[in-house]
């Protein structure tokens, strides 16, 4: 159900992040006004937005003629001063802290009545984004998205010390109010929540590998058919604690001391980068990608997340 009080929300920075952000604002019937840094994008930007919404359509989680409805809330420009009126703004633009500090000098500018600035920055704490700020200072906080946003529900909302309190309770109210699953980081950390989660196993598969215990296919078949899929219904909390927490304890003890505690990435990655194997990009990386459907492929990667898809959609 849409949020009362929140008429217009600014994207700034279409692409990845932001593409996705504007099916998502659209589709729950938020008027949106996506600001591109360079008009002959916008093209591109709007054949993202609409590919996403016909494979809703495909997937039977949205209806026809549901792309026809949500387009009509959605205003691409160049001109920042569109952006006036706005409740919120969501800057998506890539992680360059100057970049990100000249837009939030714009958005005082024209939005001095805005309630938040909203930062899709995955490494930039509120305090470093909001280092030059002057009236907006306590507005600007981090709402750190997974990608696609407008599957993954998953947000992580940070705010810094000048950051009002009301403002991160509003912020969490309007992702709720679309269909997301914000929850307050408590205080600032790299990587937040996910990407400390993710990287702390990242760094232990790669261990793994190093050590000759396994290839990465074997991590992989590890991961896809034992414990991840688990997590997908309940928590890791929840798991252990449906437990016996003292034979926890011990394993705790007997595993800790044997896991990786690398402090910087290892050759199974720096040897691959030096001779350009990046991976999918380049048609080689931990896997030979050559000749790989990559349409099935992220037909795979979407899998799970259709079931999260049941908005108030809008009807006209």
């Amino acid at each position: 159900m849409k949020l009362d009080g929140v008429r217009h929300i600014g994207i700034v920075g279409p692409g990845m992040i932001g593409d996705s952000l504007a099916v998502l604002t659209t589709g729950h019937g938020y008027r949106t006004t996506c600001i591109a840094r360079r008009a002959e994008m916008i093209p591109e930007y709007k054949k993202t937005y609409d590919d996403y919404f016909r494979e809703m359509i495909e997937q039977g989680v949205m209806p026809e003629g549901q792309l026809a409805i949500c387009e009509r809330y959605l205003t691409y420009s160049t001109d920042y001063r569109d952006l006036a009126g706005c409740d919120v703004v969501f800057e998506c633009v890539p992680e360059k802290l100057e970049l990100k500090q000249e837009i939030y000098a714009r958005i005082e500018e024209i939005c001095p009545d805005i309630k938040a600035v909203c930062s899709c920055s995955s490494s930039f704490v509120p305090e470093v984004l909001a280092g030059k700020a002057g009236k907006h200072k306590d507005r600007i906080v981090v709402t750190h998205p997974f990608n696609p946003a407008h599957m993954v529900p998953f947000f992580e909302i940070c705010g810094g010390p000048a950051t009002e309190g009301g403002v991160l309770e509003f912020v969490k109210e309007l992702l709720e109010s679309l269909d997301r699953k914000p929850v307050v980081v408590k205080k600032p950390a790299p990587g937040f929540i996910g990407n400390r989660l993710q990287f702390a196993l990242w760094r232990e598969a790669l261990n793994l590998i190093e050590s000759g215990i396994a290839d990465p296919r074997d991590v992989d078949t590890c991961l896809m058919y034992s414990f991840c899929p688990r997590y997908t219904s309940i928590g890791i909390f929840e798991h252990f604690d449906n437990g016996d927490l003292t034979l926890n304890m011990r394993t705790c003890n007997n595993v800790f001391p044997t896991l990786s505690n690398m402090k910087e990435a290892p050759p199974a990655i720096t040897e691959r980068v030096a001779r350009g194997d990046l991976g999918a990009k380049t048609g080689m990386g931990f896997y030979d990608w050559r000749g790989v459907d990559m349409q099935a492929y992220r037909k795979r990667v979407n899998a799970p997340y259709w079931r999260f898809i049941d908005w108030d959609l809008p009807e006209e």
